[in-house]
Protein backbone atom coordinates (compact mmCIF):
# COMPACT_ATOMS: atom_id res chain seq x y z
CA UNK A 1 0.00 0.00 0.00
CA UNK A 2 1.57 3.27 -1.09
CA UNK A 3 1.71 6.19 1.33
CA UNK A 4 2.50 9.91 1.25
CA UNK A 5 5.88 10.82 -0.19
CA UNK A 6 8.35 12.18 2.36
CA UNK A 7 10.79 14.91 1.40
CA UNK A 8 11.11 17.92 3.70
CA UNK A 9 8.70 18.13 6.63
CA UNK A 10 8.32 21.42 8.48
CA UNK A 11 5.92 21.21 11.41
CA UNK A 12 5.27 21.96 15.03
CA UNK A 13 5.73 18.97 17.31
CA UNK A 14 4.09 17.09 20.16
CA UNK A 15 6.40 16.39 23.12
CA UNK A 16 6.16 13.07 24.96
CA UNK A 17 9.18 13.07 27.31
CA UNK A 18 8.59 9.54 28.62
CA UNK A 19 11.24 6.83 28.36
CA UNK A 20 10.65 3.17 27.48
CA UNK A 21 7.33 3.69 25.71
CA UNK A 22 6.36 0.20 24.56
CA UNK A 23 4.08 -0.93 21.78
CA UNK A 24 1.30 -1.95 24.17
CA UNK A 25 1.18 1.61 25.45
CA UNK A 26 1.20 2.93 21.88
CA UNK A 27 -1.70 0.65 20.86
CA UNK A 28 -3.19 -1.68 23.52
CA UNK A 29 -3.56 -5.33 22.51
CA UNK A 30 -7.36 -5.26 22.62
CA UNK A 31 -7.37 -3.04 19.51
CA UNK A 32 -5.38 -5.37 17.28
CA UNK A 33 -8.31 -7.16 15.64
CA UNK A 34 -8.34 -5.18 12.38
CA UNK A 35 -6.03 -6.13 9.52
CA UNK A 36 -6.21 -2.88 7.54
CA UNK A 37 -4.10 0.14 8.41
CA UNK A 38 -7.03 2.43 9.18
CA UNK A 39 -8.79 3.43 12.37
CA UNK A 40 -5.85 2.81 14.68
CA UNK A 41 -5.18 6.49 15.28
CA UNK A 42 -8.34 6.72 17.39
CA UNK A 43 -6.73 4.38 19.88
CA UNK A 44 -3.16 5.70 19.82
CA UNK A 45 -2.04 5.80 23.48
CA UNK A 46 -5.63 4.86 24.34
CA UNK A 47 -5.09 4.10 28.03
CA UNK A 48 -3.05 7.26 28.50
CA UNK A 49 -5.54 9.43 26.59
CA UNK A 50 -8.82 8.24 28.12
CA UNK A 51 -10.32 7.29 31.45
CA UNK A 52 -12.27 4.05 31.86
CA UNK A 53 -15.49 5.95 31.04
CA UNK A 54 -13.93 7.16 27.75
CA UNK A 55 -13.57 10.75 28.89
CA UNK A 56 -10.28 12.38 27.85
CA UNK A 57 -7.52 12.70 30.44
CA UNK A 58 -6.83 16.42 30.48
CA UNK A 59 -3.20 16.03 31.56
CA UNK A 60 -2.15 13.86 28.59
CA UNK A 61 -0.35 15.73 25.83
CA UNK A 62 -2.53 14.49 22.93
CA UNK A 63 -5.53 15.99 24.70
CA UNK A 64 -3.78 19.34 25.10
CA UNK A 65 -4.73 21.66 22.21
CA UNK A 66 -1.58 23.68 22.89
CA UNK A 67 0.44 21.03 21.09
CA UNK A 68 -0.09 19.80 17.55
CA UNK A 69 1.81 18.87 14.43
CA UNK A 70 3.07 15.95 12.37
CA UNK A 71 6.13 15.27 14.52
CA UNK A 72 6.05 13.26 17.75
CA UNK A 73 9.08 13.71 20.00
CA UNK A 74 9.44 10.80 22.41
CA UNK A 75 11.84 9.78 25.14
CA UNK A 76 14.65 7.23 24.97
CA UNK A 77 13.81 3.65 23.92
CA UNK A 78 10.63 4.43 22.02
CA UNK A 79 8.68 1.47 20.62
CA UNK A 80 10.07 -1.29 22.81
CA UNK A 81 8.14 -4.46 23.61
CA UNK A 82 6.24 -6.66 21.18
CA UNK A 83 6.75 -6.51 17.43
CA UNK A 84 3.18 -5.51 16.51
CA UNK A 85 2.98 -3.52 13.28
CA UNK A 86 -0.18 -1.91 14.58
CA UNK A 87 1.87 0.47 16.77
CA UNK A 88 3.40 2.08 13.69
CA UNK A 89 -0.01 2.01 11.96
CA UNK A 90 -1.53 3.91 14.90
CA UNK A 91 1.19 6.57 14.78
CA UNK A 92 0.66 7.04 11.02
CA UNK A 93 -3.14 6.94 11.18
CA UNK A 94 -3.20 9.59 13.91
CA UNK A 95 -1.35 11.94 11.58
CA UNK A 96 2.29 11.78 12.65
CA UNK A 97 4.82 11.47 9.82
CA UNK A 98 7.96 11.57 11.94
CA UNK A 99 8.90 10.26 15.39
CA UNK A 100 12.04 11.56 17.09
CA UNK A 101 13.86 9.78 19.91
CA UNK A 102 17.38 9.20 21.17
CA UNK A 103 16.86 5.44 20.72
CA UNK A 104 14.30 3.24 18.97
CA UNK A 105 13.52 -0.44 19.29
CA UNK A 106 14.69 -1.95 15.99
CA UNK A 107 11.42 -3.69 15.07
CA UNK A 108 9.32 -0.59 15.72
CA UNK A 109 11.78 1.51 13.73
CA UNK A 110 11.56 -0.84 10.74
CA UNK A 111 7.77 -1.05 10.98
CA UNK A 112 7.63 2.75 10.80
CA UNK A 113 9.92 2.87 7.77
CA UNK A 114 7.73 0.30 6.02
CA UNK A 115 4.60 2.48 6.19
CA UNK A 116 5.84 6.03 5.70
CA UNK A 117 6.71 7.21 9.21
CA UNK A 118 10.28 8.49 9.48
CA UNK A 119 11.98 7.54 12.78
CA UNK A 120 14.73 10.08 13.44
CA UNK A 121 17.30 9.06 16.05
CA UNK A 122 19.15 11.99 17.60
CA UNK A 123 21.67 12.36 20.38
CA UNK A 124 20.36 12.63 23.97
CA UNK A 125 21.62 16.20 24.13
CA UNK A 126 19.80 17.27 20.98
CA UNK A 127 16.63 15.54 22.17
CA UNK A 128 16.73 17.60 25.36
CA UNK A 129 17.15 20.77 23.30
CA UNK A 130 14.07 19.80 21.30
CA UNK A 131 11.98 19.22 24.43
CA UNK A 132 13.13 22.54 25.89
CA UNK A 133 12.26 24.41 22.70
CA UNK A 134 8.86 22.76 22.15
CA UNK A 135 7.69 22.94 25.76
CA UNK A 136 8.97 26.53 26.02
CA UNK A 137 7.09 27.51 22.87
CA UNK A 138 4.57 25.04 21.41
CA UNK A 139 4.67 26.97 18.11
CA UNK A 140 8.32 25.99 17.63
CA UNK A 141 8.76 24.51 14.17
CA UNK A 142 11.04 21.60 13.41
CA UNK A 143 12.40 20.88 9.93
CA UNK A 144 13.08 17.27 9.00
CA UNK A 145 15.03 17.18 5.76
CA UNK A 146 15.15 13.62 4.42
CA UNK A 147 17.31 14.34 1.33
CA UNK A 148 19.95 16.01 3.52
CA UNK A 149 19.27 13.70 6.49
CA UNK A 150 19.13 16.60 8.94
CA UNK A 151 16.74 17.77 11.63
CA UNK A 152 16.69 21.43 12.63
CA UNK A 153 15.09 23.42 15.45
CA UNK A 154 14.18 26.36 13.24
CA UNK A 155 14.00 29.21 15.80
CA UNK A 156 17.54 28.49 17.04
CA UNK A 157 19.03 26.96 13.90
CA UNK A 158 20.42 24.05 15.90
CA UNK A 159 20.80 21.07 13.61
CA UNK A 160 21.78 17.43 13.77
CA UNK A 161 22.24 14.70 11.15
CA UNK A 162 20.54 11.31 11.28
CA UNK A 163 21.16 7.95 9.65
CA UNK A 164 18.85 5.98 7.36
CA UNK A 165 19.52 3.18 4.89
CA UNK A 166 19.61 4.28 1.25
CA UNK A 167 16.91 1.73 0.37
CA UNK A 168 14.45 3.01 3.00
CA UNK A 169 15.30 6.60 2.15
CA UNK A 170 14.49 5.98 -1.50
CA UNK A 171 11.23 4.26 -0.59
CA UNK A 172 10.13 7.10 1.68
CA UNK A 173 10.99 9.69 -0.97
CA UNK A 174 8.82 7.85 -3.49
CA UNK A 175 6.04 6.83 -1.09
CA UNK A 176 6.80 3.14 -1.64
CA UNK A 177 6.41 0.17 0.65
CA UNK A 178 8.38 -2.99 -0.20
CA UNK A 179 5.74 -4.26 -2.61
CA UNK A 180 5.53 -0.90 -4.39
CA UNK A 181 9.30 -0.97 -4.79
CA UNK A 182 9.20 -4.41 -6.43
CA UNK A 183 6.35 -3.38 -8.73
CA UNK A 184 8.33 -0.30 -9.73
CA UNK A 185 11.26 -2.43 -10.89
CA UNK A 186 9.11 -5.17 -12.42
CA UNK A 187 10.56 -4.61 -15.89
CA UNK A 188 14.10 -4.91 -14.51
CA UNK A 189 13.18 -8.14 -12.76
CA UNK A 190 11.69 -9.55 -15.98
CA UNK A 191 14.77 -8.51 -17.95
CA UNK A 192 17.07 -10.18 -15.41
CA UNK A 193 14.96 -13.34 -15.37
CA UNK A 194 15.05 -13.50 -19.18
CA UNK A 195 18.85 -13.33 -19.11
CA UNK A 196 19.17 -16.43 -16.93
CA UNK A 197 19.98 -19.75 -18.61
CA UNK A 198 17.08 -22.19 -18.86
Amino acid sequence: MAYDKFNILTSTAVPLPIENVDTDQIIPARFLKAIERVGFGDNLFRDWRYNSDNTPKKDFVLNNPTYSGKILVGGKNFGSGSSREHAAWAVYDYGFRCVVSSFFADIFKNNCLNIGVLPVQVSPGFLEKMFTAIIGDPKTEIEVNLPEQTITILPTGEKESFDISSYKKDNLTNGFDDIDYLLNIKSDIKEFAASLPL
